[in-house]
Parts: C-alpha cells; sequence; structure tokens
C-alpha cells in the first residue's frame, strides 16, 4: 500500500541553538563571576580577562589563516577558553603568562586536534596545567580594594599583600583563623585569596542554575562531581575540622564549583551519554579528594577533570544505550537454538 510517504535525511530534530549561542550563553553566565573577581581583586582581573580573550581569538584566527581554513572565531568559542583560563588564575599573573597561555589552549590543545568538537582535552585547564609551573602564578592578593594591583606592572608588585590560599592553609596543617577562613559565610561569598574564578561560591552557583534553566549544561556532571566531594569530605575529615565543617570547606573553597560547573561540563571533553555522565562526574570527584588529600598540590580539580577527558570514550562505551529489541532477539535466539538442539 502506498501512502506517498517521504523520509528526509537525518536530523530530523531542528533546533535554533547552535555554537555561537550556546557559547553566548556561557559568556553571559561567565560575567557575574568576572564583576565579583573585579570588585575584590581590583580592575586588573578585567585586563588579564581582555588579554586571554584577545590572545585566544588572534592565535586562532591566525593559525586557521596560515592553514587556510575557515576562520571560527565567531563561533565564541575561542573567547570562552580565555575567559575560563583567565579564571584559573590569581589577579597577580604576569600578562606574558595569560598570552603564553592562550597560545597553548588554542593552537596545542584545540586546533591541533583539528578544531572545535575535536579535542580529547578542556583547553583552559590544559593551558592552565601548562603554565602551574611558572613560580609568578603562585602568589593569591588577599581581596580587598587596598590590595587592588597595579594595571599595567607586568609582574607583581613587591609590595603586594598576598596570601596562601585555604587549601593551601588546610594542606599544611596552619590554622585557618587568622583569615577567618572559618567563616563559612565569607567562604561563600568570595572573601578568600584564589584565583579569580574561584573565589565566590554563590555567584558561581547562580551562574550555574542560568545553565541550566536555559539547558545549555545538564546538572548531572556538576552534582556528581560535588557530591563526591562533599561525601568523602564529610567522612574523612582532616587539619582538625569536624565532618561537617571540612565538608564546606571542600566545597566553599578551590575551583571545585568552577570546575563542576564550567570545566567538567564542556560538550566536547564530557560524556554524552547520560549514564557516562554520572560515571565521568563521581570520578572527577573521587579523583579531587585523592589528588586533595595524597598529593603535594593543595588543589586537584584541574588535573582530576583532564585524566577524565581522557577517558571519556570509555565512559561512552559503558553507558551508550542498548538499541531498543536487542535483548529480545538474543534471547529468541538462545530459545530457537535450544530447542533445535532438542
Amino acid at each position: 500500500m502506498d501512502y506517498n510517504l517521504k523520509v528526509s535525511s537525518s536530523p530530523h530534530v531542528k533546533t535554533a541553538d547552535d555554537t555561537r549561542s550556546i557559547m553566548t550563553d556561557v559568556l553571559v553566565a561567565l560575567f557575574f563571576p568576572l564583576a565579583v573577581s573585579v570588585f575584590f581583586f581590583g580592575w586588573r582581573s578585567f585586563t588579564l580577562t581582555l588579554c586571554a580573550v584577545a590572545s585566544c581569538v588572534l592565535f586562532e584566527a591566525l593559525y586557521c589563516k596560515l592553514l587556510k581554513k575557515p576562520v571560527p572565531v565567531w563561533d565564541m568559542s575561542a573567547a570562552v577558553t580565555g575567559v575560563l583560563f583567565t579564571f584559573t588564575l590569581p589577579a597577580s599573573t604576569p600578562y606574558w603568562v595569560v598570552i603564553l597561555g592562550g597560545f597553548f589552549a588554542i593552537v596545542i590543545v584545540k586546533q591541533l586536534y583539528g578544531g572545535i568538537g575535536k579535542n580529547f582535552l578542556n583547553p583552559a585547564l590544559a593551558a592552565r596545567a601548562f603554565v602551574s609551573g611558572f613560580e609568578s602564578i603562585s602568589a593569591y592578593p588577599l581581596p580587598g580594594r587596598d590590595n587592588y594591583l597595579s594595571l599595567w606592572n607586568l609582574n607583581l608588585p613587591p609590595d603586594a599583600i598576598t596570601s596562601a590560599t585555604p587549601l593551601a592553609l588546610l594542606k599544611s596543617g596552619e590554622p585557618l583563623l587568622p583569615l577567618a577562613l572559618n567563616d563559612w559565610q565569607n567562604l561563600f561569598l568570595g572573601q578568600m585569596p584564589g584565583s579569580l574564578g574561584e573565589v565566590s561560591t554563590a555567584i558561581l552557583i547562580l551562574s550555574g542554575l542560568y545553565l541550566v534553566v536555559r539547558r545549555v549544561i545538564s546538572p548531572r556532571i556538576p552534582i556528581c562531581f560535588i557530591g563526591t566531594v562533599a561525601l568523602f569530605s564529610f567522612f574523612f575529615p582532616r587539619g582538625g575540622l569536624s565532618g561537617e565543617g571540612h565538608m564546606l570547606h571542600s566545597i566553599l573553597t578551590g575551583g571545585l564549583m568552577l570546575g563542576a560547573v564550567f570545566m567538567a561540563t564542556d560538550y566536547t571533553t564530557s560524556p554524552i551519554s547520560k549514564r557516562g555522565q554520572l560515571i565521568f562526574g563521581v570520578g572527577c570527584g573521587l579523583l579531587t579528594v585523592l589528588f586533595r588529600y595524597f598529593s603535594a598540590m593543595p588543589e586537584g580539580v584541574c588535573f582530576a577533570i583532564l585524566l577524565m577527558n581522557s577517558l571519556v570514550w570509555v565512559f561512552d562505551k559503558i553507558g551508550h544505550p542498548v538499541r531498543f529489541g536487542k535483548h529480545s532477539k538474543n534471547l529468541l535466539r538462545e530459545k530457537e537454538g535450544g530447542a533445535s538442539e532438542e
């Protein structure tokens, strides 16, 4: 019977979302942490971010021009990489480190593997790992108007007031009281030394909710990531803190919230299957705890996510949905085989 049906080629589901619209939503969500970092650390936060964005966009355009490829800078992905990379750095970072990191993120991690959608590591985190050996990014200014740094000084001013991050103090066993870091309200709002994008948990949560409402990200990975860190921190406290206190300290400080909301949910470097995303989030959380407890580094979010990025193909293979009717067909064949043998 001919019903004159015509089926076009896939995909059959159309949406107005594209790379540029998604990246624009991410930039909108990143605007609020950027504004908070400017409030806490001064306008140097903004100039560092602007330098990183300009570097990433420029390196992507030059690379594509040299190889005579389409220039994709208008998809805004390079700008997002620049902002996220800067958010992993302290306000005292020299500009040349930001430019060098932008080159590594765009050219080495992203473009050499074929461009957006083909890199297997998060470019911003890979760049952060690349520059982590420079001593010039190991100083974390204290927040506050009295501690604002110069906009154009390429290096940290010798009279700048700096301090160790809360996780560094906890790692060394030093008391947290001198900086009032036992005050969870200060930690939640951002009154602590740290990188530009990690200081205010409250703003990062609001940014994450914005992305969830806009359906840019799924809450599965962030919830599993943060929940795993919270669970292990509660049952295995350290530094003389109670279980509850150590749990709050672990999730409100460091780059956990930034990594869980913006880094671990990257489309290219995270699983696409639901089960794979759950495994990925739990694995990121578990590795973060292990790095914080047993490595020489006070923080472990960056390397935890990068290690899990390299295993995404495994998680997608594990979490790949079973085709409809596959089990029933196998069961039917087994029954038929058994009947024929009888």
